[in-house]
């Protein structure tokens, strides 16, 4: 019932940008033909007029050289060889500019909208375009209607501007036979060249009607259902009991680490039932003390084990240490206001580990000053 439910469901939706680009890598982006075929035509009846003399002169150059020698050298195959080869070299040199145009604008031409994509799926190998009975449903759908009236269209509209183009030449090419064989020869040239590329011009009327179209039935093509943008997003998002797994394993990782810092602390500060909080202080290096580890409940009773197994010194001290948990971060200093409070702990640790030694009298736990502001109550 759920697959049915969503194949029910209308594409309403605009591609994701995970869609997009998941459909560029398997080679669909909007291409059009007609876009193509509008610039390798311009650019063959433009490169045609802009060098259609200097490809004229070069030709009869190349005529001229290659029918006129003498009766002997007719007979010598090494020189007939010679000369076929400049004369080829000459003709790819006068056709070279024509040629380039017509490369630059066959490669541009089809990247014009979509951009450059190579993709290794689009050429891949699929039996299912082999299947005669999907070929005859595309032979016959409705894409394959509106390309057969697209035809149509085209040569219709071409037809009528080559009929205009001819209506407004007739009186300029019937004069043509009235003039000199070579001033004729140039006149038709020049007309045909001219006519061409008017006649190419008719494909930028094709192509401004093409590439909207292809734009729009490409986004259309890749619209998605609401469903469908609710599962990518828990695919790229993740499902939340994976993300909450994944928060799990890093909290895990972060408290492995932080107890592996505890054997380093000068002292774990504690509120025995809930609350354990070790700090450093490395005078050269440090400008305040740092927290180094901290946690409630079996967290702190844990900070506590490991503190007592490498012989740092737990203290119980209730208000202080709830001061200094919700208010500093594991490896964050102290926050400046409970600086005399930690001074003193520091100070009663280090008169304690002297009465230890049998040097002095056994000190008092001092009362720490801890602000009204960073104070919490239990």
């Amino acid at each position: 019932m759920a697959e049915e439910d969503d194949n029910s469901q209308e594409k309403t939706e605009e591609a994701t940008p995970r869609r997009l680009e998941k459909a560029r890598e398997e080679g669909q982006t909007a291409r059009s033909r007609e876009l193509a075929t509008m610039a390798v035509l311009l650019a063959g009846a433009s490169g045609l007029l802009m060098f259609g003399s200097t490809l004229g002169a070069s030709l009869e150059r190349i005529m001229r050289y290659s029918f006129s020698f003498e009766r002997m050298v007719a007979f010598d195959t090494n020189y007939m060889t010679t000369m076929l080869g400049a004369a080829a070299q000459d003709a790819a040199v006068a056709l070279s500019p024509i040629l380039l145009l017509l490369l630059v604008a066959s490669i541009f031409g089809p990247i014009g909208i979509g951009g450059i994509l190579f993709s290794g799926k689009a050429i891949a190998p699929k039996l299912s375009r082999m299947d005669p009975l999907k070929g005859l449903k595309r032979m016959f759908s409705l894409r394959a209607l509106i390309e057969l009236v697209k035809a149509v269209a085209k040569v219709a509209l071409v037809m009528v501007i080559a009929l205009v183009i001819l209506d407004q030449r007739t009186d300029d090419l019937l004069a043509i036979a009235e003039e000199a064989p070579i001033p004729a020869m140039e006149h038709v040239l020049w007309t045909l060249g001219w006519s061409f590329f008017l006649l190419s011009c008719a494909t930028i009327i094709i192509a401004a009607i093409d590439v909207p179209f292809q734009i729009y039935d490409h986004q259309k093509k890749l619209r998605m259902t609401k469903q469908e943008v609710k599962d990518e997003f828990k695919d790229t998002e993740g499902k939340p009991e994976v993300k909450s797994k994944v928060r799990q394993l890093q909290r895990e990782m972060a408290q492995r680490r932080m107890m592996q810092d505890v054997p380093t602390a000068d002292v774990v500060i504690t509120n025995p039932t809930h609350y354990a909080v070790a700090l450093k202080y490395d005078q050269k290096k440090m400008a305040a003390p740092v927290v180094v580890a901290k946690g409630a409940d079996q967290v702190a009773f844990k900070i506590m084990e490991i503190a007592r197994e490498h012989k740092v010194d737990v203290l119980r001290t209730p208000p202080l240490t709830r001061a200094v948990y919700h208010n500093t971060d594991v490896g964050g200093e102290i926050p400046q206001g409970l600086y005399v409070a930690i001074a003193q702990v520091l100070a009663y640790l280090y008169q304690l580990r002297r009465y230890r030694r049998g040097q002095g009298q056994r000190p008092g736990m001092p009362d720490f000053p801890i602000p009204s502001d960073l104070r919490r109550d239990s």
